[in-house]
């Protein structure tokens, strides 16, 4: 007696379905500062993540203006990252995440412009507030390949993170 060539998939995917883990995403919107080559605090960006308990992903844009008086680029960046997080808030409220990523940067000073490939490592803690909302708290080192006029950036940020 043969079954329906269907069924084992329909069965397969019923059982997923009450096996997969669910999803989580979060929103985040930043403030922060540039701290090369000479300290900036005009850094904005957002990020847009999704996670599977202890891995995610998320993409990140950042903006950073330039100050000709400082002789500092402008640096625009773009990067995908794989980040990997305690599972849950701890009793304080407190989640680490590391994340370890790649995309594309503009850096621009006066009319001279470098775009090209980048790198980023770096870390952070999200801190519960109420219900969904999260204070953001993040480094990262970034290393710009091409002709940057400064290949090793640092950033630090703080802002705030919706998870839904």
């Amino acid at each position: 007696m043969s079954s329906h060539p269907y069924t084992r998939v329909v069965v397969l995917m019923v059982a997923m379905a009450f096996i997969a883990k669910p999803a989580f995403a979060d929103l985040t919107a930043f403030l922060g500062s540039n701290r090369s080559p000479s300290n900036r605090t005009a850094v904005t960006g957002a990020s847009l993540g999704i996670s599977l308990l202890i891995v995610g992903f998320e993409f990140e844009y950042s903006n950073t203006r330039e100050d000709q008086a400082a002789n500092t680029p402008s640096l625009k960046t773009g990067m995908f990252n794989v980040v990997v997080q305690t599972p849950f808030s701890n009793l304080s409220g407190l989640q680490f995440y590391g994340t370890l990523g790649g995309g594309m940067y503009r850096e621009q000073l006066d009319v001279r412009e470098e775009s090209s490939f980048g790198s980023n490592v770096g870390g952070g803690v999200k801190i519960s507030l109420v219900g969904p909302l999260r204070l953001r708290f993040d480094y990262r080192l970034f290393s710009l390949r091409g002709n940057a006029l400064h290949r090793r950036p640092q950033r630090l940020y703080a802002g705030l993170n919706l998870a839904f």
